[in-house]
């Protein structure tokens, strides 16, 4: 799930927006059944033209397995 704003836009109001990001993504996860427990969860920023793309992104089962294995080669 993604949303944007303006790079200026205050801390306080970045923060909101990304714990409200936070909540919907959890109920979404149960609503299609995965305990969000379960599935871990990885935040990207893409900047463009004064603006900020926040990405939330939630992996679990095989999806997890293969991000983790990839994270962990990257680091190698």
């Amino acid at each position: 799930m993604s949303q944007s704003w303006e790079s200026n836009r205050a801390s306080g109001f970045k923060d909101m927006k990304k714990r409200q990001m936070e909540y919907y993504m959890g109920a979404k996860l149960i609503e299609v059944g995965v305990d969000p427990k379960a599935a871990i969860f990885r935040w990207s920023v893409e900047q463009k033209n004064g603006r900020e793309t926040w990405t939330y992104s939630a992996y679990w089962s095989d999806s997890k397995e293969e991000l983790l294995l990839k994270e962990k080669e990257e680091q190698s």
